[in-house]
């Protein structure tokens, strides 16, 4: 089969990239689609904050006939570089039919293309990077994916080990059966309330912005040791929360404050998959219709983080996340819960996770490759 390999670089060399998938991903598969609209912008220098500090270059893998097999992102994020002194490029958004010719182009067009900026290594697949969607699914293909976590066929990984990746990292998902408050965390958080060390509410949807801030500085100070963290810019996040905000409810995003300094935050959303999954990446004409009649059957929610600034981590609050969290969701009646995605080595968050019930259901793969050989 001859195969050209392509740059993207007009609006519909964009389009045939965001649209592969949907031809991919054809019958019955745990696949959902994103919005078309949302990925479009996301993928734009011109919409999405990341590149202020990133670049990246597309590339679609098609046929003589010009029939898209494959796609895939190059990426250099200058933040992680500067941030973890090193030197390392990054591949993401790769999808491919199932041929070794087709995924070996592409991981070399990848390569390459680091490698011209004087970078030593590849790691991915990222989604552009760890604070978007980020892994290879290898384990569990058939539970569907909730919202913010990729989902891909069973063969990728044997593409991937043919080219010469190795694994770098797992990321673990859990799957929480909420039935009643462990007695155990009722005991605990009534000990920890009665030292009187910290505060917790809810988000206050009417001063978003400032709520915002303080999140964001949470954010960049609890996980600023944690394995391939790489600091979020102002912009950035609230580019991310503005996606977010049509989401959250806050009655399940929780924030931690100590003597009036902000400590600590918890979000956990709906798993608004459910509702997409019948609209297929399209808004119109009548995909809010579909969204708004899914959102009912929705039975299902995500923990996307939970974190508290080191210096308070020995306070309790986490407990008092994970309770409060736990009886909003009984209130709710939401009876499963994803918590994802946890580094497989990190037992501060595994161990609390397992006590309160959480089981391992999948395990999402990044790897990587040195150019030195």
């Amino acid at each position: 089969m001859a195969i050209v390999l392509k740059r993207v670089e007009s609006s519909k060399d964009t389009d045939a990239f965001i649209l592969f998938p949907h031809k991919l991903y054809t019958g019955n598969t745990p696949w959902v689609a994103p919005l078309n609209h949302e990925r479009k912008k996301f993928l734009s220098p011109e919409t999405n904050p990341f590149f202020d500090h990133a670049e990246a270059q597309y590339f679609l893998a098609l046929s003589n006939e010009g029939k898209v097999l494959g796609r895939i992102a190059a990426i250099v994020d200058h933040d992680h570089n500067r941030f973890h002194k090193e030197n390392t490029g990054f591949f993401g958004m790769f999808e491919c039919i199932d041929n070794l010719e087709v995924s070996t182009l592409l991981l070399n067009a990848a390569r390459q293309w680091c490698e011209n900026r004087k970078m030593d290594r590849i790691q991915g697949p990222l989604n552009l990077s760890t604070n978007h969607e980020c892994g290879l699914l290898v384990e569990n293909f058939d539970d569907p994916p909730v919202l913010g976590m990729p989902y891909n066929p069973p063969y990728y990984s044997n593409l991937f080990l043919h080219w010469g990746l190795k694994k770098l990292k797992d990321l673990i998902s859990f799957d929480l059966r909420i039935t009643q408050v462990p007695e155990y965390l009722d005991r605990a958080v009534s000990l920890i309330r009665k030292r009187n060390r910290f505060s917790i509410r809810c988000l206050q949807m009417d001063r978003f912005d400032e709520e915002l801030d303080l999140i964001w500085e949470i954010y960049n100070s609890a996980w600023e040791t944690n394995w391939g963290f790489v600091p979020m810019s102002h912009r950035e996040f609230v580019y991310a929360a503005q996606d977010m905000k049509r989401v959250v409810d806050p009655r399940l995003c929780y924030i931690a404050d100590v003597n009036g300094e902000p400590a600590g935050f918890s979000l956990t959303l709906s798993d608004i998959n459910q509702a997409l999954k019948p609209m297929k990446g399209k808004l119109f004409p009548f995909g809010w219709l579909k969204f708004i009649l899914g959102k009912r059957e929705i039975n299902r929610s995500r923990v996307i983080t939970l974190g508290v600034k080191k210096k308070y981590q020995r306070l309790g609050i986490d407990a008092f996340f994970y309770h409060a969290t736990y009886k909003q969701l009984i209130e709710m009646n939401i009876h499963r819960v994803d918590m994802s995605w946890v580094l497989e080595d990190n037992q501060a968050i595994i161990g609390p996770i397992e006590k309160i019930g959480g089981v391992p259901y999948k395990r999402h793969r990044i790897y990587e490759r040195s150019f030195s050989h």
